[in-house]
């Protein structure tokens, strides 16, 4: 069952991505939220047909602790599967990502009209500039923006250092960060064709002032955060210290 539902869902996607592609493209003349709005309808469907086809179900907890304005969302990244869900039940928002996600067919085309922040990582020092300077725009613009600060798809019960670059964004523009936490991985491993049926749980934790805090510190109480989460929500796996694993 599990392979015919895997098998059913990835024939989806292949016909859903390429007439929706088209679709995203079409809006390249329009205003960046009106954007957002019609190419994260693709993340929205894809989500529902991984309930209906997959069983893949959610449950959102501290919905409440969004505050009222823009902020910076620091979370765990596991799968595909929170980069598109995401977009069901946050405000509208952008993700930095690595730069050689636009190049990719059909898909990076409509990521690229979603004004995310594309950075090359190898830039080091420049990479966390041009995080902070886009960042700063995106957020007057009215977007959240979404990192994933250990970089990569981290398999449940596994972490990896947690990088700056959120944390130096809202320290440079005085955002608040809002740490999130989610067991995606059990159910739809990193680059795995079989996906299992479950409920994935997201946690949404308390806003992190980032006033009179260097982004050190709020890194810190962030990935604090996070993972004293992921222990409860992964508790088959439990996470080993930061560098003691490659990603899954």
């Amino acid at each position: 069952m599990t392979l015919a539902r895997s098998s059913a869902f990835a024939l989806a996607l292949v016909l859903l991505t390429p007439p929706y592609a088209i679709l995203a493209l079409a809006t390249f003349p329009l205003p960046r939220l009106m954007r957002y709005r019609v190419i994260s309808g693709w993340s929205r469907l894809v989500v529902h047909l991984a309930r209906w086809i997959l069983g893949i179900r959610w449950r959102v907890e501290g919905l409440d602790n969004l505050p009222a304005r823009p902020a910076v969302i620091l979370a765990k990244h596991q799968s595909a599967w929170e980069t598109m869900a995401f977009q069901l039940f946050l405000p509208p928002q952008v993700h930095v990502l690595k730069r050689e996600l636009l190049w990719i067919p059909f898909f990076g085309w409509g990521l690229a009209l979603m004004s995310p922040i594309a950075i090359d990582r190898s830039r080091g020092v420049a990479a966390l500039r041009a995080i902070a300077r886009r960042g700063a725009e995106r957020l007057r613009q009215g977007f959240w923006v979404v990192v994933f600060p250990e970089g990569t798809r981290v398999a449940p019960g596994e972490r990896r250092d947690y990088q700056l670059g959120g944390a130096w964004l809202a320290a440079e523009t005085g955002v608040p960060i809002v740490p999130l936490a989610h067991n995606a991985g059990l159910l739809w491993p990193r680059n795995a064709f079989l996906k299992r049926a479950g409920t994935v749980t997201v946690r949404i934790g308390p806003a992190i002032a980032s006033t009179g805090r260097d982004p050190k510190t709020l890194n810190a109480l962030a990935e604090q955060w996070i993972e004293t989460q992921q222990a409860e929500l992964c508790p088959a796996a439990a996470a080993r210290p930061a560098g003691a694993a490659a990603s899954g």
